[in-house]
Formats: C-alpha cells, sequence, structure tokens
C-alpha cells in the first residue's frame, strides 16, 4: 500500500478543491425540488464548477474495464446505490437522491463529497435511512485521529448502522485522495477495531458510507455504471473528505450550507461562514 502523506503545500492544494466541491453543493441545493431532472442537476452543476475556475472529475472518467462515464456528477435515486447517470426523469415528490460532486483544480487538487436530498414530503422510512446514514458517516469521521486504525472507522459505522436494521454495502468504500482521484488507503465502512493502516497526520481520504434499508447485496445494471440494491430497497449515502491532523481530523468538504453537524461531534474544525 502506498499512502501519499501531504505536506503543507499539498494540505492547502486539498483544502481549496474541497471548499470548492462543497461550495457546488451548496450553489445547486436551491434548484433541488420536485419536477428537476437529474440531467438538469447536472448542467447547474457543471457550470457551478467552471464558475470556480475548476473541472469535473467523473465526465468521461474510465476506469479500466469501464465504458467512459458521461456525467459531470453522480446521481443515485431511490433505489440507486452509487454512480447514477443524469438523465431526463424528473425527480417527485417522494424520492430521495444523492448527488456526488468531484472537482479538479487548475493545480491538480481534487475535492469529493456527496449529500441526500429529500424532494418534498418524503416517507418517514426514507427520511429515518437519510438521517441514520449522515449520523453513521459522522460517526466514522470521529474516529479519526493519528494512531487509529482505518478498521475503527468501519467498526464504528457498521455497529451504528447494523443496531438499527439497516445494511452496509461491502463492494465500495471510501479511498484516499489528493492529486488522484483514487488513491491508497481504501476506507471499508465495516470492520474490526483495531485493524487496518494506521493513520497519521497528512493523509486525506473521503468516508461515504453507502447503506441500504433493505439486504446489503447489490447489482450493475447494463449501462456498466448504475449500482442498484438487489432488492429494489431505498438506499442513501453521504460523503465527506477528511484530513488527519496531529491532534484528530479536519473535515475539508464542510460550507457555510452544509448540512447541521450531529450533536455528539466533538472538537473539530468547522466551515467558515
Amino acid at each position: 500500500m502506498s499512502i501519499t502523506i501531504k505536506d503543507e503545500a499539498g494540505i492547502a492544494g486539498m483544502r481549496e478543491a474541497c471548499r470548492i466541491a462543497s461550495q457546488v453543493l451548496d450553489d445547486i441545493t436551491p434548484h433541488i425540488q420536485p419536477g428537476i431532472t437529474t440531467l438538469e442537476i447536472d448542467r447547474l452543476s457543471a457550470e457551478s464548477m467552471a464558475k470556480y475556475g475548476t473541472r469535473s472529475a467523473t465526465v468521461g472518467y474510465q476506469p479500466p474495464g469501464y465504458p467512459p462515464y458521461p456525467g459531470h456528477v453522480c446521481t443515485s435515486v431511490n433505489q440507486v446505490v452509487c454512480h447514477g447517470i443524469p438523465a431526463d426523469k424528473p425527480l417527485k415528490k417522494g424520492d430521495i437522491v444523492n448527488v456526488d460532486v468531484t472537482v479538479v483544480t487548475a493545480d491538480g487538487w481534487y475535492g469529493d463529497n456527496s449529500r441526500m436530498f429529500e424532494i418534498g414530503e418524503c416517507s418517514i422510512a426514507a427520511r429515518r435511512l437519510c438521517a441514520l446514514t449522515y449520523e453513521s458517516m459522522w460517526l466514522g469521521i470521529e474516529q479519526v485521529r493519528p494512531g487509529a486504525r482505518l478498521g475503527d472507522i468501519g467498526h464504528a459505522i457498521q455497529k451504528f448502522i447494523e443496531g438499527h436494521g439497516l445494511s452496509v454495502v461491502r463492494e465500495f468504500c471510501g479511498h484516499g485522495i489528493g492529486q488522484k482521484f483514487h488513491e491508497d488507503p481504501q476506507v471499508l465502512h465495516y470492520g474490526k477495531p483495531g485493524t487496518g493502516e494506521e493513520l497519521v497526520p497528512g493523509m486525506t481520504f473521503t468516508i461515504e458510507p453507502m447503506i441500504n434499508i433493505g439486504r446489503r447485496d447489490i447489482k450493475e445494471m447494463p449501462d456498466g455504471w448504475t449500482i442498484v440494491t438487489k432488492d429494489r430497497s431505498l438506499s442513501a449515502q453521504w460523503e465527506h473528505t477528511v484530513l488527519v491532523t496531529p491532534s484528530g481530523y479536519e473535515v475539508l468538504t464542510l460550507s457555510a450550507g452544509s448540512p447541521a453537524i450531529p450533536e455528539f461531534v466533538k472538537g473539530m474544525a468547522r466551515a467558515a461562514a
């Protein structure tokens, strides 16, 4: 495993990329209402990225064995776990959608985050899923400090989620990020405490649990990208990019418009207003 430790210049580059990635979500939030299409969300996101002098990391992205991804963002609706491709079907009241934004700055730094959006009045079950997934992400973030292990993050998320009768998707995980979209380490959202790579200052990675209201089993759709729950149950995801600091962590993808931080979260660097 080859983990890139960021120096002060690298941390500054990551802060800027992540600040913009979160600002893009702030910009599009007022527009995500019943009747909007995910293709329109994609267009608005691309315009926002360009306004800040960045570009999308996902459009044209093509790992080995995959077709080029066509969207500037990923838009995953209802039973879509991740990598939902923007389309022209309007969102309706009761839908939930994850919008996943990854930008690249002119200096080549990547910022990655995602949020859930509830479209109009949603079911109690959908609201509960989104809320618990959000809390699980923050429980994972709270484990981040020098000397902790990656398994501590996964264990905190898994214990909380399974304790509420939900399931953790295991085929996709968080990842290191810097001047590459995906770097080491892989950040699993399940695991055993005290296992995995030790965290050290200067590491940057995403924590992005994908949580299903039903079983954890998933399947890939014929487009080669879209992942859905096998039982067609609802799925939710939240994502932040995190820096390991000498005393704990800093969430790099916080902005003035980020959702409220849970009350159980202790000392951390908050976004500037």
